[in-house]
């Protein structure tokens, strides 16, 4: 392979995987800008030494292992530079926020790296990534409970999504259908958090729903769950900080559940 086929090699492999790097890295902190932040350092980690992503098993591996470093030193926004004041203290606090353990279960559960990939990118043996996994799901069982608010059209996805936050102890206040029963709904049950699809039955948009609904209440976390969500994280607008991806799994559902509800209830600092 030549050097022009290997730049055209990483070049492709970064921009098929950065939507979800910053997919993950908003889940991490809770916060498009914050998360993005973090992303940018990554690349730019990439761009400096490229031979670390070239020699992981795949390019998505090797630039979440860069994600990771980045993660871990706080050197935020750019290889080697730390923010100073109020922001380093911010980052900082979201690093503490989100231990280990629910960085490998978000790995694995909503990014759907193997467990040996996760070894790869956290710099760990495949027994401590299983025990991190399974300390973060014993810990979702403690975790805070809410009133919960399903967005969704098709009726059997919208009563399984009811049973697996139901399952965790999460109060279901109901199911909407269209943008309009969305947006009466939420005023009615003021959730905290909502879970949503991006088309509805009358052919509007769970985002439009949403937008409604965050006029009146800007604080309450949402989830969106998409057979696209590449299209949600383009970075040229306001992005959820929740995405899973159709067709899902309980796990994944749970994973952002959970995550969701850690951010809302430990009133992470948004930077």
């Amino acid at each position: 392979m030549t050097n022009t086929d290997i730049v055209r090699s990483l070049s492709s492999g970064l921009t098929d995987a950065l939507p979800y790097l910053r997919r993950h890295a908003r889940a991490l902190t809770g916060d498009q800008a914050a998360g993005d932040d973090y992303a940018l350092g990554a690349l730019q980690l990439v761009r400096d030494d490229p031979s670390q992503v070239m020699s992981a098993s795949s390019i998505r591996v090797g630039l979440f292992r860069m994600f990771f470093v980045v993660w871990q030193r706080g050197n935020f926004g750019g290889a080697g530079r730390e923010a100073s004041g109020m922001a380093s203290q911010a980052h900082a606090y979201l690093r503490e926020l989100t231990p280990l353990s629910r960085q490998a279960l978000l790995l694995h559960a909503i990014e759907e790296f193997s467990l040996r990939q996760i070894a790869e990118i956290m710099d760990k043996s495949l027994v401590e990534v299983e025990k991190l996994i399974d300390s973060a799901r014993n810990d979702m069982k403690d975790a805070i409970k809410g009133r919960i608010m399903v967005i969704e059209d098709e009726a059997m996805i919208a009563m399984d999504l009811e049973d697996i936050v139901s399952a965790m102890g999460h109060t279901v206040v109901g199911a909407a259908a269209t943008r309009d029963q969305a947006v009466v709904m939420a005023e009615r049950e003021k959730p905290d958090l909502i879970l949503s699809d991006i088309q509805l039955a009358d052919g509007s948009s769970g985002i439009d729903a949403v937008n409604d609904i965050m006029k009146a209440a800007a604080d309450i976390p949402v989830i969106f769950i998409t057979a696209f969500p590449e299209r949600l994280l383009t970075g040229d607008r306001q992005e959820p900080a929740f995405v899973i991806t159709k067709p899902y799994s309980q796990e994944q559902v749970q994973s952002a559940v959970s995550q969701a509800m850690f951010f809302r209830s430990s009133s992470a600092i948004s930077v």
